[in-house]
């Protein structure tokens, strides 16, 4: 990224910023925030739903056998990343906040660790098991790629007149 925004902030606090308004978008699918900053979140968020999008469907199956301790074997068939799809994962890692699953209204401690149980990294699942698959099958009916994200204008926000808007993903 050669031409960045400084948004009045030093190098540390901008990335700081950035990946974590990234993150929010993607986890809740909107955020409000200043023209400027909305501009550079949506390069990143882009970059990055456009890999979840190249590497969701990229799985190999495996065959894993293990041996109790009767000295029974059981072979089990499971999905594992492909290299490129883990290398893919790792660079999203590396850049989005983990961001905990929080608890249901009515969901006991118990309910809410056996929900959460297999998730460790819930944004970056999100990223690979719901937006990546929604945008590649939208990418195919419409034979397009890219223009994930919407930026709708509010208006100028009261005190210091900043362009205020909301960043969606669409």
């Amino acid at each position: 990224m050669a031409n960045q925004r400084k948004l009045g902030r030093t190098a540390a606090q901008r990335k700081a910023l950035l990946r974590n308004q990234v993150t929010n978008l993607i986890w809740y699918g909107r955020i409000e925030t200043t023209l400027a900053k909305a501009k550079e979140v949506r390069v990143m968020a882009e970059r990055l739903i456009t890999l979840a999008v190249k590497e969701c469907d990229n799985n190999i199956s495996v065959e894993k056998t293990f041996n109790n301790d009767k000295g029974q074997s059981t072979t089990i068939t499971v999905q594992n990343d492909a290299p490129s799809k883990l290398a893919a994962r790792r660079r999203i890692l590396a850049y989005l906040y983990n961001i905990k699953d929080g608890r249901l209204a009515e969901e006991s401690k118990r309910e809410y660790r056996e929900r959460t149980k297999d998730a460790k990294y819930p944004v970056v699942e999100k990223l690979f098991r719901e937006i990546g698959p929604k945008y590649k099958a939208r990418n195919a009916e419409k034979n397009c790629a890219g223009g994930y994200t919407r930026i709708i204008k509010k208006g100028p926000r009261r005190g210091d007149a900043a362009e205020m808007v909301i960043l969606e993903l669409i």
